[in-house]
């Protein structure tokens, strides 16, 4: 039996796959969640085989979710199930452990595939999303040129904004000032195009830069 457990912040999508799976004789939903947090909660006291995982949660971005549980529940494999078609979020939560990566207009079929093949420890890749993996035509140098150049401190201070720390807390950690916190803050927004801290995680996980 392969036990599954699904996190999505929409509770529609969370019934659709648990109906979709339910008259799956080797299939068992164990689980499903609407954040991180009581994702994370739950996993302390039981475990699914696969989790199926938003990209976008409430309260924590799903594919540093999926770092966490990579972390922490080992034996867990993330298949992301997202509407986010970008090549550069796949390849950043595969980096970050995950096992999968399905679009939510996937078929019966496809969800069934992905769950056989992540089970036998494969990685498994809708073929839409891999078909834009192979076609994608931008080389390494023009896209590397393409990069925001972050100081050494700017990106231990874009890596404290990811993990949700204030300006405080990130003072403390870093041994520096609030005021420097938020010049560094102001440039990082100034390079990546941002207009906020939720700008700057999006667009910082577009650039592969978390």
């Amino acid at each position: 039996m392969i036990k599954i457990s699904i996190t999505d912040d929409h509770y529609v999508v969370l019934k659709g796959i648990e109906s979709l799976l339910k008259d799956e004789k080797h299939i068992s939903v164990i689980s499903i969640h609407e954040t991180g947090k009581d994702t994370l909660q739950a996993f302390e006291i039981a475990q699914p085989d696969i989790l199926f995982l938003d990209i976008n949660l409430p309260d924590i971005n799903g594919i540093v979710l999926t770092k966490t549980i990579t972390k922490s529940f080992p034996n867990i494999r993330v298949i992301a199930l997202t509407n986010h078609e970008d090549v550069s979020f796949v390849k950043r939560i595969l980096d970050n452990g995950a096992f999968g990566y399905l679009l939510k207009n996937a078929h019966k079929e496809e969800l069934l595939q992905a769950i056989e093949t992540v089970s036998k420890g494969e990685r498994y890749l809708q073929k839409d999303i891999e078909k834009k993996i192979l076609n994608q035509s931008l080389g390494r140098k023009e896209y590397s040129a393409l990069q925001p150049k972050l100081t050494r401190r700017e990106m231990e201070v874009l890596q404290a904004i990811s993990e949700e720390l204030t300006t405080q807390e990130i003072s403390e950690k870093l041994f520096i000032s609030p005021k420097t916190v938020e010049a560094h803050r102001m440039n990082i927004m100034s390079k990546l195009g941002a207009k906020n801290s939720v700008g700057i995680i999006k667009i910082a996980l577009e650039k592969q830069l978390l």
